[in-house]
């Protein structure tokens, strides 16, 4: 397949995610979405005036502290956004090769064994409750017109570009204001994370299989929140106390079924943390 004459539609090109997707070789021309992903009527124009071979849907509402306090608006965009994607592809009739999903860990339920793709769907988060919703639309859309899909199941991730909403930011941040000792609450739980770049990785790979079907992206390592606390404040030269008054959770992934296709991490959250202090 020679994949520099596909024309890649690409939704969520100016997130953090997307601006690092857009920059890898991927062979592909892009054709960048620039409207609002709840308004239809724009979303049917892109579709319509471009022809497209492969779909890289990206586009997303993503802190959780952000979709709890604006779940209607987040909603439109996660969902309905996804929905507005797909009806308006099958309405223009255009069978694209390849649709990629980018969904979340969030969409499983809290497990201490690692969590493999068939774990119970249980969100954790009403952003994992909307994206699982846009997930079952893909599946029942796409499966019923012999569209090859893939979602990739994104775990934890942070970058330089994230804002403070995010975990990572939040405590490098906390711990840059602050002048000696920081108090943190609430960090006694165990995630996954793997670095930006071999997310894109992990894309490129799944696109150029062409595979299909649900694949969890991330590194398989647990960490405490509280550790990654822990180094950000010894390379800072801060002193850290923690409260941990609640149940710990655990969301770790199984990353066996995407390592079969030659995937697999290259960075751990230690390098990750270096690179961003």
């Amino acid at each position: 397949m020679v994949f520099n004459k596909l024309n890649c539609a690409i939704t969520g090109h100016t997130g953090v995610l997307g601006k690092q997707l857009v920059k890898k070789k991927l062979e592909l021309k892009f054709i960048k979405f620039q409207g609002d992903i709840t308004k239809k009527k724009e979303v049917k124009n892109w579709i319509k005036l471009n022809k497209i071979d492969i779909v890289i849907h990206l586009a997303a509402k993503v802190p959780t502290k952000f979709v709890n306090k604006n779940y209607k608006y987040a909603n439109k965009v996660n969902y309905l956004g996804t929905k507005n994607l797909i009806d308006s592809l099958l309405e223009a009739k255009k069978k694209v090769k390849w649709f990629f999903f980018a969904s979340t860990s969030h969409v499983y339920k809290f497990s201490v064994k690692k969590i493999s793709e068939n774990h119970l769907k249980k969100p954790i988060t009403k952003y994992g409750l909307t994206k699982l919703k846009a997930e079952n639309y893909v599946k029942k859309k796409l499966s019923k017109h012999n569209i090859k899909y893939c979602i990739g199941r994104i775990f934890s991730f942070t970058h330089s570009t994230q804002k403070n909403l995010y975990v990572v930011p939040n405590i490098i941040n906390k711990v840059k204001k602050n002048k000696n000792i920081i108090i943190f609450n609430n960090m006694n739980h165990y995630r996954d994370f793997v670095s930006i770049n071999d997310i894109c990785e992990a894309i490129k790979v799944l696109l150029y299989k062409r595979s299909v079907g649900i694949f969890n992206i991330a590194s398989g390592k647990k960490i405490l929140i509280s550790t990654i606390a822990k180094i950000i404040c010894k390379k800072l030269k801060k002193k850290a106390i923690f409260n941990n008054n609640r149940k710990q959770t655990s969301l770790v992934a199984n990353i066996n079924k995407i390592k079969k296709i030659n995937w697999k991490p290259k960075k751990n959250i230690y390098q990750i943390i270096k690179e961003l202090l």
